[in-house]
């Protein structure tokens, strides 16, 4: 009976906590709501397909520049504005993305792609399993089978993974030739090497090679612990772990909503060496 009480007692102070935090959030929101515009201008957005207005109450534009109508951020506007570009056919392509949004790129791609596989992962569930609406998946194991997926997408996802080179193994391994994955990434070291900020043993505990930094989390209040801090080496990195090579696509263009800091987007190409016509250039 004692340790029911303490489980009654640990639960209400997990959803008191998340209470709070959505209290929180919603007075930034509604703070922010009030400050005047650092940048508005009218525009196409590419992922809700409608006239809107772009707003940035922060100089933080890659936070803060959002669509008056969905709310897409530049990154997930840049991403799907990429998507659309080299792959037109994407509609009826199987499309995986590992810890979508509620919105932007994430939110077209759920609602028109046939082949949509949302997946997250979930330590304490089994791989491959079904997970509410989510499909359980670790990027440094995936469960697909090899060459079943035409695109994979991330939008900052690859900074929070422990084992990069295992992961660019699973994405090479599981792309259909003439596939690729596009994502997201924070590129803050630019031409600096890249930084390792955390390390995990084989035990399981994490070691901290700099000060911790977490991110948002869709599926976790606690955020996710930032392990390695990217620069343009990305490429280099990806080719050595899988033999694959990356394109950088940069965009600025504020008629769509695009511009920001850590603006770029990449595309890990699975060559098809039957397919000439709609190789990547």
């Amino acid at each position: 009976m004692k340790g029911s009480n303490m489980a009654i007692i640990e639960d209400m102070k997990r959803r008191y906590g998340a209470l709070l935090s959505k209290r929180t959030k919603y007075w930034v929101l509604l703070s922010e709501k009030k400050r005047a515009p650092v940048l508005k201008n009218s525009g196409y957005c590419p992922t809700c397909v409608q006239e809107v207005t772009f707003v940035a109450r922060d100089a933080w534009l890659r936070d803060h520049y959002c669509c008056s109508n969905c709310g897409s951020i530049p990154r997930e506007r840049a991403l799907m504005l990429t998507i659309e570009t080299y792959f037109p056919k994407w509609r009826s392509l199987t499309i995986h993305e590992s810890s979508p949004g509620n919105r932007g790129a994430s939110k077209r791609l759920s609602q028109e792609v046939s082949q949509y596989i949302r997946s997250q992962y979930f330590p304490d569930q089994k791989p491959g399993s079904i997970v509410g609406e989510f499909r359980c998946e670790n990027l440094e194991a995936l469960t697909f089978a090899d060459e079943s997926i035409d695109l994979h997408v991330t939008q900052d996802v690859i900074e929070h993974v422990f084992h990069p080179s295992k992961v660019f193994n699973e994405i090479a391994r599981t792309l259909k030739p003439g596939g690729a994955h596009i994502f997201t990434v924070p590129i803050v070291n630019k031409y600096k090497p890249s930084k390792l900020r955390a390390r995990l043993s084989d035990d399981g505990q994490i070691s901290h090679l700099e000060p911790p930094v977490y991110h948002g989390n869709p599926i976790s209040d606690q955020g996710s612990l930032v392990t390695i801090d990217w620069g343009f080496d990305i490429c280099r990195h990806i080719f050595e772990s899988c033999g694959l090579f990356t394109h950088l696509v940069y965009i600025d263009d504020l008629s769509k909503g695009i511009r920001a800091e850590y603006i770029e987007v990449l595309i890990t190409v699975k060559p098809d060496k039957n397919d000439t016509k709609n190789a990547i250039p």
